[in-house]
């Protein structure tokens, strides 16, 4: 397709050459000016005052992380360690640390946390904060840390009410005000309820608040092994009573992996139906979830492959990060996307595709992410990965040679390699290979 215009007569800031993009094409040149992409095309004839020659590496749009609760990160250890590592310990824990807590301790491990992010290629979060907590001190924290981060990371937030929004007395007032200071997403935790009625009831207040705010839902949803748990057929047939299509997230549906098939058989399309997306997230999903199970053991994600088929929008979230419900994690999101290949077998070609695409497109599509994307006019938002393509980033979880925001450089990373001292081998190690390139003469 010819350019919209000459090339040669605009001088560009900067010119990503020599690119390999996520859909295949090869050896492409990225040119950047006014912190947007404005050509993307093979050896384009531009001048810029810098070149980066990624020589023949991988360069996506950034990671986007659509399910996060950065008020909990990095507090692995306050005021304890979780000694069962279960779901339900990690709620009482994050309980017993709430009346701690102080804003200029949030702050600064959220800051930390989004230092972290950005060095990883991961610019745009969506984080739920806990809203039942009266004096809103997460809230406030997080508000102030995305003001503070904006230059350089996109941060979502969404007014969670965690101990319940009818099981705790001031969670709905709370979540108000939270959504009056800026807070604009609306999350929920029907499954957490007193009562199955309690929870449909729950999800049918909050969709009616969205819709007359013109905020976008985001629900924790049936983060159960119960195959009873279905709130998520609520949740889509309010979004669909309320017109609210495209704007509403089920997030976690664990319990839809222990559902029978005929029920989701139903399911499925009224998701599609109404346009309401899914976060699996892999690496807390297959943690927390099958703990009352002997063998065999449910894995315990929602069904990632059938809903992609289904034609549901799905996105892969890290969900915690060194806090009360997981101890490990270092924002990356190619770890989340590599567990969730191996926990719902995405092994087929296109499937591991579909993986990468989790972790990028799929979740700036569910976030409403502005500007999004590798195409002329997109923001010059890019990563490039030491890796040729989506599957070598995916098997390597590789290396973000360099971060970039609104066309600046952002972080840096230097290449991995190891060195060896054995006889007759090579001095240098690269675990970059093509597939087929050993072994041919």
């Amino acid at each position: 397709m010819p350019l919209p215009f000459p090339t040669a007569a605009i001088a560009m800031d900067l010119i990503l050459r020599h690119a390999n993009l996520p859909d295949g094409r090869v050896d492409h040149d990225i040119g950047i000016r006014d912190g947007r992409i404005k050509a993307v095309a093979p050896a384009l004839a531009a001048s810029a005052a810098e070149e980066i020659d990624v020589r023949g590496r991988l360069v996506s749009p950034p990671f986007v992380d659509a399910h996060f609760h950065l008020d909990a990160a990095l507090s692995l250890g306050l005021p304890r360690l979780n000694r069962s590592g279960t779901l339900l310990e990690g709620i009482a824990l994050w309980g017993e640390l709430k009346p701690q807590l102080t804003q200029e301790a949030l702050i600064n491990r959220a800051m930390a946390y989004c230092d972290m992010a950005v060095s990883q290629g991961l610019l745009a979060i969506r984080s739920h904060v806990d809203v039942c907590d009266d004096r809103l001190l997460a809230v406030d924290a997080l508000l102030e840390v995305k003001r503070r981060v904006a230059p350089y990371l996109d941060l979502q937030l969404v007014a969670f009410p965690q101990d319940g929004l009818l099981r705790s007395a001031t969670a709905e007032a709370n979540l108000r005000r939270a959504l009056d200071r800026g807070v604009e997403v609306v999350g929920g935790i029907p499954h957490f309820e007193r009562t199955m009625a309690d929870g449909a009831e729950s999800v049918r207040r909050l969709c009616t608040l969205a819709a007359e705010r013109g905020l976008l839902v985001d629900m924790h949803c049936d983060e159960s092994d119960d195959p009873l748990s279905r709130h998520i057929e609520t949740l889509a047939a309010e979004t669909h009573r309320l017109g609210l299509h495209g704007r509403v997230t089920g997030s976690h549906l664990t319990s839809m992996h222990s559902m029978d098939n005929y029920y989701v058989s139903k399911l499925l399309p009224l998701m599609a139906e109404s346009g309401v997306a899914a976060v699996a997230n892999p690496l807390i999903n297959i943690t927390l979830q099958g703990r009352h199970d002997t063998y065999p053991k449910r894995r315990g994600m929602t069904r990632v492959p059938e809903l992609l088929a289904a034609g549901v929008d799905v996105a892969f979230g890290h969900d915690c990060v060194m806090d009360p419900w997981y101890s490990f994690g270092s924002a990356d999101m190619l770890e989340v996307a590599h567990m969730g290949i191996h926990v719902a077998q995405m092994t087929s070609q296109d499937a591991i595709r579909q993986a990468f695409d989790a972790v990028t497109v799929n979740a700036a599509r569910i976030l409403h992410l502005d500007g999004y994307g590798l195409a002329p006019g997109c923001r010059a938002d890019l990563v490039v990965l030491q890796a040729a393509d989506p599957f070598e980033a995916l098997r390597l979880k590789a290396a973000r040679l360099h971060v970039l925001r609104a066309g600046k450089v952002v972080a840096r990373s230097p290449e991995r390699a190891s060195t060896l001292d054995l006889p007759g081998r090579p001095a240098q190690v690269s675990l970059e290979f093509a597939p087929g390139s050993i072994g041919q003469t």
